[in-house]
């Protein structure tokens, strides 16, 4: 299961909206096949694995692991279950059961009913977390929610003067290569109306391999000129607005929202109907304590440079578990976990 695990992760950041998923094929504890599934509209990992294995009549003799409940429904690719059937793999051992509406034990049902010996909850845990956006998306209704900022070691994010230059920089490149990294593995990134206009950011992932992620932009009252970079070509761009208005090229379209009632939750409901699983909030200040002060976040990741700028704006106040503490060149990385229920 524990190499399933490792099959799957290969594929992170470019499988959604479907989950990352392994499969390896045991014949006298001996692997004779695997695979996994490396992105949407793609063969599913059961069926890379079961098409790997060079002598086929072994199948029936064979057991077959996966990370997560074989799909029982058609989609753009036919139900894995089916598949599994019909090879007459006589075991399969799952790591967890699928949350999806379409499948939830469904799978299981049916390998059961054809008289497979099925056996779930292997590494379930390990299983769970690997594809803890999807599960979150699924059991929660909304985005799994990663919120990200940088601070200096006296705790400001931003100085309380710009003039020096536009974005001010807190961590060194090798904390800035791996937010770029984490743009690439999240579905979305979301920044407030202030952070825009003082930084006219990009949001994209320059640095890395991978898929631009939905930039997402909080504009109240429309401040952002259209022609400020978030809205250029390189990706696509929503706007969540109190109004509406015609202003924007192809790539970028507006949503409304009631700025009276909780912000990030209708964020994340807006979301959820647009299939999005998770969001990287990059800030500023105030965006991130809305989502904090909603209590609507999975994890936090906070980089702490050695530069002091002694006032400014402070960073977010936050109540977490400490996860762990790494070094990220010369800057360290903090990492939390939201432990209050969500």
């Amino acid at each position: 299961m524990q190499r399933c695990l490792d099959l799957a992760q290969k594929a992170k950041g470019f499988t959604y909206p479907n989950p990352m998923v392994g499969s390896v094929i045991v014949y006298n504890n001996k692997i004779i096949g695997e695979g996994y599934h490396r992105m949407a509209g793609q063969p599913h990992a059961e069926v890379n694995a079961i098409n790997s294995v060079t002598e086929p009549h072994l199948l029936k003799e064979a057991t077959l692991y996966v990370n997560l409940e074989p799909c029982c429904h058609t989609g753009k690719t036919p139900p894995c279950s089916q598949l599994i059937i019909s090879k007459k793999i006589p075991n399969v051992v799952i790591g967890t059961q699928d949350p999806h509406s379409k499948v939830v034990g469904k799978g299981i049902e049916q390998l059961q009913s054809a008289g497979i010996n099925v056996t779930v909850g292997i590494l379930e845990k390990e299983a769970q977390e690997l594809n803890q956006r999807f599960f979150c998306f699924h059991q929660k209704k909304r985005p799994y929610i990663v919120l990200k900022w940088a601070e200096t070691a006296d705790g400001y994010i931003a100085p309380k003067n710009r003039s020096e230059q536009a974005p001010v920089w807190i961590t060194g490149v090798n904390s800035r290569n791996l937010a770029h990294q984490w743009r690439a593995e999240e579905q979305s990134i979301l920044v407030g109306t202030q952070t825009v206009i003082d930084d006219n950011p990009l949001l994209t992932a320059r640095n890395v391999q991978g898929d631009q992620p939905l930039r997402i932009v909080i504009d109240r009252e429309l401040k952002i000129s259209p022609t400020a970079n978030v809205f250029n070509s390189e990706a696509e761009t929503l706007v969540v607005s109190q109004k509406i208005e015609d202003r924007y090229p192809k790539n970028v379209r507006l949503v409304t929202v009631d700025f009276s009632k909780p912000l990030a939750q209708q964020i994340c409901n807006q979301l959820y109907q647009q299939n999005i699983q998770s969001i990287l909030v990059e800030g500023g200040c105030k965006t991130l304590q809305t989502f904090i002060d909603e209590n609507l976040w999975e994890e936090a990741r906070v980089f702490r440079g050695k530069k002091r700028f002694k006032e400014g704006v402070k960073a977010p106040n936050l109540e977490g578990k400490f996860v762990k503490k790494t070094s990220i060149g010369v800057d360290a990385l903090f990492i939390y976990q939201n432990q209050a229920p969500c």
